[in-house]
């Protein structure tokens, strides 16, 4: 029996001659090191937030019970810039940030608990006297609260364009669930992802209701494609061209548990051949699921032909331990009343969303939940 080739590992520069029976140790050595530094980094940010947290409510009482008046922020400000100039982030404005964001998530219990309030312990090693108001200051320990899970970009983001408390802690488990980039946050928030979310009203098969109970927060009624660039009046080979191309926007917009597998899918029944648009992996609901592509109104015939797909990925494509395929008919426009009807008998896992290929109107949005708040009360 010959000897084990090694495996030749590319980098950037150089290719690495591995043995097989040690690739598995380096790797998971590798593995090792990004765990801990992702460990160190979420440990740090834990650290800033509950700074910042603290730094804000410090300033808040003192301004509250009027032991402070505007100008001591500003002064606080200059002393630390001229004392301590290394220390960045702690101008006038970064420290009113601070109070908003205590001010902001104080009285929110489903945020800030459980939180643990303990007395901050001052190392004094220079034997300099420290101020008794700030060493018996209450100060919080909100390691164990959601606000240490995202950046404080993060925060800022949320705090400056979220309008209530709800759709801030909408924003904020969204992030912690999808790992949002800054840049990614941002975009859903113009998109109107929390009223979209509230005002959705997924239209679904009674067999995707039976298999899947929670299938309704993983799909929306209404996907917003405003990343395509495509004009008013687009065909279908436009809109999936423009969806690969932009794949990245296509499943942040879809959720990042969608794991892309392939457009054109080929399913073959008997002598023919038969093309899927787009074809996903959902890792929650470990299920394939079939997106087909409409650019005119919903028609209850194009159920017919996503049925069919669903039945060839069940037969021939699904995995033993996977769960039945889902599929999705994506429309430029539906009738409420029509798509109902057409669900009402259909056997399979499916439904139906509209898109749209602009940002929405936040402010008719707004309005519209205004709206559904106030018939609710």
């Amino acid at each position: 029996m010959g000897k084990p080739t090694n495996i030749q590992i590319s980098g950037s520069k150089h290719a690495v001659s591995v043995p097989p029976d040690m690739l598995q140790e380096f790797t998971g050595i590798v593995r090792l090191i990004k765990r801990s530094q992702q460990r160190a980094v979420q440990a740090v940010n834990t650290a800033l937030i509950t700074l910042y947290w603290n730094v804000g409510k410090y300033i808040s009482h003192r301004i509250e019970t009027s032991a402070w008046g505007e100008k001591t922020v500003s002064t606080l400000a200059d002393y630390i810039r001229e004392n301590e100039p290394a220390l960045k982030g702690f101008d006038r404005r970064g420290l009113y940030r601070m109070k908003q964001f205590y001010d902001t998530y104080a009285h929110l219990s489903a945020i800030v608990s459980p939180m643990a309030t303990q007395l901050l312990v001052i190392e004094n090693e220079s034997n300099e006297i420290v101020s008794p108001m700030v060493t018996q200051f209450g100060f919080d320990d909100i390691e164990a609260t959601v606000l240490t899970k995202i950046s404080w970009s993060h925060h800022l983001i949320i705090m400056s364009r979220g309008k209530t408390d709800e759709e801030r802690e909408f924003y904020m488990r969204l992030c912690i669930k999808e790992n949002y980039s800054k840049r990614e946050l941002d975009r859903q928030i113009s998109a109107g992802y929390f009223e979209r979310t509230i005002l959705g009203n997924a239209k679904l098969s009674p067999a995707i209701k039976e298999i899947y109970a929670n299938a309704g927060d993983c799909f929306k009624d209404n996907y917003v494609l405003e990343f395509v660039g495509l004009p008013d009046s687009h065909g279908e080979n436009d809109l999936q061209k423009g969806l690969i191309f932009r794949l990245r926007d296509f499943i942040l917009e879809l959720g990042k548990d969608f794991l892309f597998i392939g457009e054109e899918y080929k399913v073959q029944v008997g002598n023919s051949d038969f093309y899927i648009d787009l074809l996903f992996y959902h890792r929650e609901l470990r299920c394939l699921v079939a997106f087909e592509l409409k650019t005119d109104k919903f028609k209850p015939e194009h159920l017919g032909q996503l049925n069919f797909y669903l039945e060839a990925l069940d037969r021939d494509v699904r995995k033993s331990h996977e769960n039945p395929s889902i599929g999705i008919l994506l429309c430029k426009d539906s009738d409420t009343a029509v798509v109902e009807y057409a669900l009402s008998r259909t056997l399979s896992p499916t439904m139906v969303s509209e898109y749209q290929t602009r940002l929405p109107d936040k402010k008719l949005l707004q309005q519209k939940l205004h709206e559904l708040f106030n018939q609710n009360v």
